[in-house]
């Protein structure tokens, strides 16, 4: 009893600790410490898909082609799990802000444990109709076995790998950015060295890869569990699972966003290699899908850095928005538009550049996959800098749980705009007009979030 009553005094005090630094520290300091652990954790995620294309880009083209069309599947996972992720933790962080400390906890367990319920679900229906669900992703038919192979143990760590992007969102949303990382980044140092031991060592090819990943994976799992047990964190209580209407509503609210942008994530990954292949020169049709897969993968990594940045900035705008201190949100987002913008101008310049030498890393030996992936990549760094603003406008709205606007916003760069654009351009001009859709849809994001972008500049002036 002595020691509970200790427990609780000391998980009180560093969350008045917390709240005083949410709201009163300066914004740009404040942004940055949240933002350098969550860079780190965004990026070393995106190591998942890097690490693995890299070595699978030796086996053969068909390989890479191969995971590059399991990436759909993957982002399935990232869309549950961010769903249950951003939903349960925006509202943690506003119940955090009103000092509201049992919706929190009870909050976190109903994220979390629906997060890795429907994951069971997910994987069973999607083990049972293995093949299917390559041929949907739009694998051609020797691209099926690799895919197969390699969504084996991608689909039995799947109540793993989403209920882990849950904790990983609830941590960083209550301020605890460096618990997240820590978890994210001990799975992505496992899966480099078992992925040179399964593919190469052991000679389990494609199949090893995931291996690889469905392990690390399940250990960033269990560190992020053990990272609920902090003092002053969120826990994860099985009696504070509380699943009612009012619940998944307030989840939906602060997830849906998220919820739709990779569902359109996953809807334009499988458009993309179906369009890819179609468009493609005969024979080419490996080479042309691995390209776009490879080319995401770089752009994911250097989006995950943007991502890192407007997620620091997230648990400062929750908290300072659940307090009613409206000016320290305005000022944070700002500072984070600005800082996104400079990144992003850097990174495509840096890739424009250096764009064949990038692709080589991947999958050297094939003349025509490097040919697409370097005018692919370099389509995409013309309007990658407009990102910025999209991304943290969309990510304000919807911490601030304004979830109409939000979703909206979400639904531009992989849906509103890409699905149109990559239906129309190829008909008029082929495999360059599928080379150019990101891009194109990426500048007609930016324009629609613009109006929304000077509103909130211009707010309390």
């Amino acid at each position: 009893m002595m020691k509970n009553i200790a427990s609780e005094k000391e998980d009180e005090q560093q969350r008045r600790e917390r709240y005083s630094m949410m709201t009163e520290s300066p914004v740009r300091q404040l942004v940055m410490k949240m933002a350098v652990p969550t860079i780190i954790s965004m990026m070393v995620t995106a190591l998942y898909n890097i690490i693995d294309a890299f070595f699978v880009g030796h086996i053969s083209t068909e390989a890479t082609a191969g995971v590059g069309v399991s990436f759909a599947y993957m982002t399935f996972i990232n869309a549950v799990g961010f769903f249950f992720g951003h939903g349960s933790g925006n509202y943690i962080s506003t119940a955090l802000g009103a000092k509201k400390y049992g919706d929190a906890e009870k909050m976190a367990a109903t994220g979390f444990l629906s997060s890795m319920g429907l994951g069971t679900v997910a994987a069973i229906v999607g083990l049972f109709f293995l093949t299917p669900l390559s041929r949907m992703m739009g694998a051609t038919p020797d691209i099926v076995p690799y895919s197969n192979d390699y969504l084996l143990f991608i689909l039995i760590g799947t109540p793993f790998m989403m209920s882990s992007l849950t904790l990983n969102n609830q941590l960083r949303l209550q301020g605890n950015a460096h618990y997240a990382m820590v978890g994210i980044a001990t799975g992505a140092v496992l899966n480099i060295f078992l992925d040179a031991l399964l593919i190469y060592v052991l000679d389990m090819g494609v199949t090893g890869a995931s291996l690889a990943t469905c392990i690390s994976q399940m250990t960033g799992w269990f560190i992020l569990l053990l990272g609920t047990e902090k003092s002053g964190n969120v826990h994860i209580r099985f009696r504070n699972f509380t699943p009612s209407w009012q619940s998944y509503k307030d989840i939906f609210k602060g997830g849906n966003p998220s919820l739709c942008r990779h569902v359109f994530v996953c809807v334009s990954t499988i458009m993309l290699n179906r369009y890819a292949a179609f468009y493609a020169a005969p024979g080419t049709e490996a080479s042309a899908i691995a390209a776009f897969a490879i080319v995401a993968r770089i752009m994911m990594f250097a989006f995950s850095i943007i991502l890192g940045v407007g997620q620091g900035f997230q648990p400062v705008c929750g908290f300072n928005y659940g307090a009613g201190l409206h000016e320290r949100v305005r000022k944070s987002y700002i500072f984070t538009t600005q800082l996104s913008t400079i990144i992003l101008i850097i990174i495509s310049i840096t890739f424009a550049i250096f764009a064949p030498d990038l692709i080589k890393i991947f999958r050297s030996e094939d003349a025509e996959l490097i040919r697409i992936g370097t005018r692919v990549l370099r389509w995409q760094c013309i309007s990658f800098p407009l990102i910025g603003v999209s991304t943290v406008t969309n990510m304000m709205y919807q911490t601030t749980r304004k979830t109409l606007i939000a979703t909206i916003l979400s639904m531009g760069r992989q849906g509103v705009f890409f699905i149109p654009t990559i239906m129309i351009l190829p008909l008029f001009i082929g495999l360059q007009g599928v080379e150019m859709t990101q891009a194109v849809a990426d500048a007609l994001t930016f324009l629609l979030a613009l109006p929304f972008a000077i509103k909130e500049v211009r707010r309390g002036k």
